[in-house]
């Protein structure tokens, strides 16, 4: 998190998401303390109205465990975690929640449930999977995406991962989002794919094939994040120093650099999955609750800003 008294990023975007009425979210298999501690808070900060889908009989001791009255939750029962994973998508498919979370089962059976081609989430738009960081020494919320589910993404890949991305900053009231296409270098070479990839990504921008954002690209980080580095090296660019997210090459750049700004800069990383009917949280058992907060504030406003465009269920195309 930020120091000082510089208000974080997350504060911003809890305070931002609590000023509207909850919105109703499944819960896979909320079976872990700290995940039903922040399912329970989330509910009193009024961002969420959860509905949680796993043993009931477990579900409500832990819910005795942490002090919340276990009458006063909803739950649909499902004795496993790999039943719990279905039945939270059937919920989602059938309108009763517009937000699907992970609780303490493994991230595979939930996506597999996700993904399913008859009974799952997806949509034309590929899945991806996208950070939101408070990262100290930096003033706004850093989008690092995708370092989590896309391996070694195509460039037709790409198009779907920043778009996906592009969505998610603008319901964060972000009227016209920066996006920096990482690479190695900041010249366009053919001995580093990436780099031909993000000139591409750049001119289909210019076409509308990619809407909603300022994009530049190839940028190397220093020449992303730092200004000063970028007209150091000539150049000229509206996104170097301000950007909001960063698009990274293939999924091991893109854990790495989440990892590294995690446990060298002690940044703050909410989890989001994109791309699906509704926004998936997909956080880890190592989250804090405060993490796991945002994660839920991100997408409420994700989910709102769907709703008013009137595609809830859906993923609006470019």
């Amino acid at each position: 998190m930020t120091s000082g008294n510089t208000e974080s990023p997350y504060d911003r975007v809890l305070a931002k998401a609590g000023e509207t009425a909850p919105i109703g979210a499944c819960v896979a298999y909320p079976c872990e303390n700290s995940v039903l501690q922040a399912v329970v808070e989330a509910n009193r900060l009024h961002l969420l109205k959860p509905i949680l889908v796993g043993p009931a009989a477990r579900i409500k001791s832990l819910a005795t465990e942490i002090g919340a009255d276990p009458d006063e939750l909803d739950i649909i029962e499902a004795p496993d975690s790999h039943t719990a994973a279905q039945r939270a998508v059937q919920a989602v498919r059938g309108g009763q929640a517009e937000i699907l979370m992970k609780g303490s089962l493994h991230t595979d059976e939930l996506m597999g449930a996700v993904v399913d081609k008859t009974t799952g989430l997806r949509t034309g738009r590929r899945i991806s999977h996208a950070f939101v960081m408070a990262v100290p020494g930096y003033h706004k919320a850093l989008v690092v995406t995708d370092a989590a589910i896309n391996i070694f993404p195509k460039l037709e890949d790409k198009v779907d991962i920043l778009q996906n991305a592009i969505d998610l900053v603008r319901s964060l009231h972000v009227a016209r989002p920066k996006a920096a296409i990482l690479s190695a270098v900041e010249t366009v070479t053919s001995r580093i794919p990436s780099t031909i990839e993000a000139a591409a990504l750049c001119k289909m921008a210019d076409r509308r094939q990619i809407t909603g954002a300022l994009i530049d690209g190839p940028l190397a980080f220093d020449n992303a994040i730092s200004k000063q580095a970028a007209e150091t090296k000539g150049i000229s660019s509206e996104v170097a120093g301000d950007p909001d997210i960063l698009l990274v090459p293939d999924l091991q750049a893109g854990n790495m650099l989440a990892k590294q700004l995690s446990f060298l800069t002690h940044a703050d990383a909410a989890g989001l999955v994109l791309g699906a009917r509704v926004p998936i949280i997909l956080t880890s058992r190592a989250d804090t609750v405060r993490v796991k907060l945002a994660s839920c504030a991100v997408a409420k406003l994700l989910a709102i800003g769907r709703r008013e465009a009137g595609t809830v269920g859906e993923v609006r195309q470019p």
